[in-house]
């Protein structure tokens, strides 16, 4: 049992899977580029760093394209976009565990929010049209701030709009960028092994637990009074 005073959770492998509408994005974006089409494995592999990295890897082919600091060819990038917008929440759905572990939190009394790298013209939509919304209380995208994760920048940003202390709030992520933007804010952090984690076992990070599931890690909450 843990007591925190709220809980923040990464959205892209942790609360939603979302690789199919993805997926679609990127071979619609390879079609328009005359190149063949990518498999879901591949996909699920290259998502962690946002839609820029995610293209750049697609295009490569490997997971070492996000390490090159030049930005994705614009046309690939508007075309991933504009496919990714028709695409985005058609067949994503959430994770098991994740909706009744919202409700569960929430039925705690914490206030909830979500920290994403995904662009926040995609973020808000996405939240919408799978339900999700309504659970949080604030909500951060990758575009939204000058430092995205694994940068600590919008763990404190979200932990100010909620009015508590990092050190009383709690982060669930899936990867080591999650683990990282949680340690170094001062956050408890809770990682799922189910998710996007870039080919990095999360069983080998100090996170404070490994859950199996959200709502497993409100069954190891206890609210403040």
């Amino acid at each position: 049992m843990i007591s925190v005073k709220a809980v923040l959770l990464d959205l892209d492998g942790t609360l939603l899977d979302t690789v199919l509408d993805l997926h679609a994005a990127a071979n619609g974006m390879l079609a328009d580029l005359g190149r063949p089409p990518v498999a879901v494995l591949d996909i699920r592999a290259y998502v962690g760093r946002g839609i820029p990295n995610l293209v750049k890897r697609v295009l490569a082919g490997k997971l070492e394209a996000a390490d090159d600091p030049a930005p994705p060819p614009d046309d690939a990038l508007a075309s991933f976009k504009k496919h990714y917008a028709h695409f985005n929440g058609r067949a994503a759905k959430p994770f098991p565990g994740v909706v009744e572990g919202l409700q569960a939190l929430k039925a705690l009394g914490l206030p909830l929010g979500v920290i994403t790298n995904k662009a926040q013209a995609f973020t808000l939509p996405l939240l919408e049209r799978t339900g999700l919304a309504p659970y949080l209380s604030v909500t951060v995208s990758g575009d939204q701030l000058p430092k995205p994760k694994p940068d600590p920048m919008p763990v404190i940003w979200a932990c100010g709009r909620m009015n508590v202390s990092p050190a009383d709030t709690l982060l669930i992520g899936d990867s080591v960028h999650d683990f990282k933007a949680g340690r170094a804010a001062g956050c408890k952090v809770f990682l799922v092994p189910y998710g996007y984690n870039e080919g990095q076992d999360v069983q080998g990070l100090a996170a404070d637990a490994i859950v199996g599931s959200i709502l497993e890690a409100a069954q190891q909450i206890a609210a403040i009074p």
